[in-house]
């Protein structure tokens, strides 16, 4: 039998996953354009944190919705729409797993280590490269934008549920807005 709605688990990680995005982004444009200073080293420190926080819960997101399959879609929805929102959520579970190694790929080969949360050391992927490091930063920066890009589209396509469409789709990711049509 299908879900009608995500499992507790999914919901959470979207969010949380989705906080993290929210946060990490804005953070990596600011500190981007500051000069070396203490503070920008600890920014890019959080930066990376949060970036292998990211890793880590969407590996698990991905692991959970390996065996939780998501609810199917909407009865009449066109196929369409089936098509773009399914290539959209697999680009978004794609991106939240490459942006991040994207980022410690680029870490390694400019050198810096990567420490999660101050704490534990991270094996550097590839060996120190400058002209590797800044591609893979060029490769970082625009996966983020491609991420912003969907995560804008995957936004756009709740809204259209919610407030066009009037269907529970929406209410799949947050349950108290219940299931009745609007």
């Amino acid at each position: 039998m299908q879900p009608t709605a995500y499992t507790r688990t999914a919901i959470a990680l979207h969010w949380l996953i989705a906080a993290l995005i929210f946060t990490t982004f804005p953070l990596g444009v600011y500190m981007h354009e500051l000069p070396l200073s203490p503070t920008r080293v600890e920014l890019y420190s959080y930066h990376k944190w949060i970036g292998v926080t990211i890793l880590l819960l969407a590996v698990i997101r991905v692991a959970w919705r390996a065996s939780h399959p998501a609810p199917p879609p909407v009865a009449g929805t066109p196929a369409w729409q089936r098509i773009t929102a399914a290539a959209t959520h697999h680009l978004l579970y794609l991106l939240v797993i490459i942006i991040p190694v994207s980022g410690w790929l680029m870490s390694s080969a400019k050198g810096v280590p990567t420490v999660w949360l101050g704490l534990v050391p991270l094996p550097d992927l590839v060996g120190k490269n400058e002209d590797l490091g800044e591609l893979l930063e060029e490769v970082h920066e625009t996966l983020n934008f491609l991420l912003l890009l969907l995560v804008v589209v995957h936004l756009v396509g709740a809204l259209k549920h919610r407030f066009i469409d009037r269907d529970e789709v929406m209410a799949r990711m947050l349950p108290f807005l219940g299931s009745r049509k609007l």
